[in-house]
């Protein structure tokens, strides 16, 4: 038997709090730096969203980066929780995230998508962003045993021009 339930969500800016919840999203030291994160939507200079159905526990996250580039808005660090991948929670969270943007006046979003996850990149290109370039980028990951590495990779870079 199959029920199809229907889960109302919301969007709302991410505090501290949350991240008690959000061990799905990444490691201790990911955190960490989301904490940090917290700090710069303080001043503006981010928003860090979280998508939260009544129980008020975020099922993803994501920021939009002010500072990388003049006009637009850089979205980053977007996930769904694993569980509830491929339910549209993704798209919601981007379209929650460029209303932000919109609402700064900007009209341009721009991401990067590591090149070896075509799935999130599916989903982006179905949401209209355009490849443009692309370019190899790194940051340090926690390994189980805690200590840290340094990751590398390389990501098409996108945008999409906002209505």
């Amino acid at each position: 038997m199959t029920t199809d339930v229907v889960v109302k969500l919301s969007v709302r800016d991410m505090v501290h709090a949350d991240l008690a919840s959000c061990g799905w999203a990444g490691s201790d030291h990911h955190l960490a730096g989301v904490a940090r994160h917290l700090e710069r939507a303080r001043n503006g200079e981010v928003d860090y969203l979280a998508v939260c159905p009544a129980s008020g526990i975020p099922v993803a996250k994501g920021g939009i980066d002010y500072q990388v580039k003049d006009g637009a808005g850089t979205l980053w660090q977007l996930a769904v929780h694993p569980a509830l991948q491929s339910c549209g929670i993704g798209t919601f969270l981007i379209g929650a995230a460029e209303l932000r943007i919109r609402n700064r006046g900007l009209r341009q979003a721009e991401l990067a998508v590591e090149e070896n996850n075509p799935r999130a990149r599916a989903l982006y290109e179905r949401l209209g962003y355009v490849a443009y370039d692309r370019q190899p980028d790194s940051w340090d990951e926690q390994a189980p045993d805690g200590s840290l590495y340094r990751y590398e990779t390389t990501c098409a870079l996108m945008r999409k021009q906002l209505a």
